[in-house]
């Protein structure tokens, strides 16, 4: 047996890779046996050889690829090549590992997500950029050193969320974030750390979780781990990493996802005194209310996202003085801050959400939503660009000003106590509403997720819970099914 050191600067091995400053403990005892065949259906071949006494194997689909691999390490061993006792492989692989790895970058965090950002700007709307700077900040809270004065998980993500601004690149911060940008841009910890277990928990741990701990909604995990995901694909792509860290690592905490809660749904009669309510916000102040209450109400008949309501224009609309109307749907303006879209304002103008640029969405409306949109109009008029809704002003409807108008219209149309509820606290919930009631009408989902622009899996998923009747039709069936009662369906 000839055991023997290759002399290297002793290092820590990353991943299970040996890299170009680590000692290698090499051995020339080898053995190789056959190719075997073991109970797997996707990797049934298997070769087996020793190094040092210790045995090592890898399985592989084909028998081809098995004997190719085998008549690899044979080769090596012919040769007199020595052998590394722990990974068992040829001293030539590991020197190619190494010199690969030894040329691998290895950024901070920090400079990571600057790089990445900056990649993806051009191409990504204004939302999605957020979206990606909040999930670069929210796995940031895990991917800096501590210490004494280290700048708190608030400061942190706010630092992170300026600096991958493209365009904040040779500013200086604001002094309010000067110290926690210095801390990160020097303490951040490299790529590399995401080969550590412990450091990926804690990555997973934040997009799982809010700042004071406790469980984020099923929709935020989701968006945050998407851009932590898409990140990893790019830091694979260019070689800092060889996979992403978090594959296979289920969210922690709670699971209950996007499911509509169905305590947020209205029935008919609130649905209406809601929309009355509205009409009586702000009466005396520029019609603040009046001017909203078709806004709200296309979310409410149409299932309509307010952002889609915000960019609908009077060319898109067919109003006709009797009968059921169509609202063909091409745009949308979703908010987002001003750094984040290319025009500086806060609304970005985009197409439908998960369409093509150019794709539109017919909408069938009933006649009271027919009646409340010519209303709206006669009485309104359009924006200077066409569109139906738009603030005191004549320009684009912000999220703040109808959103100050439906909580003032819920305490005007709700007791107390349903006030203090879940009951239709955000607009949002309209829309909500307004699927589930297409459900419960019997409308096939197919065709309820292409009025409301969603998938079928999509509606499967989320609203599965808000479908009425189902349990009383199903007992039903059980008990004819028993016999314990008799009679049609």
């Amino acid at each position: 047996m000839n055991h023997r050191k290759a002399s290297e600067t002793p290092g820590a091995r990353k991943s299970g890779r040996p890299t170009a400053s680590e000692t290698f403990n090499l051995s020339t005892d080898v053995r190789v046996w056959k190719v075997s065949k073991i109970a797997s259906k996707k990797a049934p071949y298997q070769i087996r050889w020793t190094v040092a006494g210790n045995v090592r194997h890898a399985s592989f689909a084909t028998v081809a690829l098995a004997e190719s691999r085998r008549s690899e390490l044979w080769q090596a061993m012919r040769k007199g090549e020595a052998f590394d006792v722990e990974s068992g492989l040829p001293e030539s692989e590991l020197r190619s590992a190494a010199a690969k790895e030894n040329t691998r970058p290895d950024h901070s965090w920090w400079d990571f997500s600057r790089e990445y950002m900056a990649s993806r700007w051009r191409t990504a709307a204004a939302k999605t950029r957020e979206g990606l700077a909040d999930s670069l900040a929210t796995v940031a809270l895990a991917m800096m050193e501590d210490g004494k004065k280290a700048p708190t998980p608030s400061e942190a993500r706010l630092a992170v969320r300026w600096a991958v601004v493209p365009a904040h690149k040779g500013e200086e911060p604001p002094p309010d974030l000067a110290a926690a940008c210095i801390w990160l841009q020097n303490r951040s910890l490299p790529l590399s750390a995401l080969t550590d277990p412990k450091v990926v928990r804690d990555v997973q741990y934040r997009l799982s979780f809010k700042l004071d701990d406790t469980p984020a909604a099923g929709e935020t995990y989701k968006r945050r781990r998407r851009g932590f995901n898409t990140a990893m694909e790019y830091a694979i792509e260019c070689g800092y990493l060889d996979e992403n860290p978090l594959a296979g690592v289920k969210r922690m905490g709670s699971t209950s996802g996007d499911v509509v809660d169905p305590r947020v749904l209205v029935n008919s009669a609130q649905g209406t005194q809601l929309l009355t309510a509205v009409s009586y916000v702000g009466s005396v102040h520029r019609n603040r209310g009046r001017r909203l209450v078709a806004f709200f109400a296309c979310q409410l008949y149409a299932a309509m996202r307010p952002a889609e309501v915000v960019g609908l224009r009077r060319k898109d609309c067919y109003l006709p003085e009797k009968g059921w109307g169509t609202l063909t749907l091409r745009e949308t303006r979703p908010v987002s801050g001003k750094k984040w879209t290319d025009s500086g304002k806060r609304h970005d103008k985009r197409g439908l959400k998960s369409r093509e640029v150019k794709a539109d969405r017919p909408v069938p409306i009933p006649p009271p939503l027919v009646s409340m949109l010519r209303e709206h109009i006669e009485e309104f008029g359009t924006a200077r660009d066409g569109r139906l809704f738009a603030n005191e002003r004549g320009d684009v409807l912000g999220s703040s000003s109808y959103w100050r108008v439906w909580q003032e219209a819920r305490l005007i149309a709700l007791p107390p106590d349903r006030v203090d509820s879940p009951l239709a606290r955000r607009p949002y919930d309209l829309r909500h509403t307004c699927i589930t009631n297409w459900l419960n009408a019997g409308v096939p989902v197919a065709e309820v997720a292409r009025r409301a622009g969603n998938s079928p899996e999509v509606i499967h998923r989320r609203y599965e819970g808000c479908i009425d009747g189902h349990e009383a039709l199903n007992n039903k069936k059980i008990e004819r099914a028993m016999g314990w009662i008799a009679g049609p369906e």
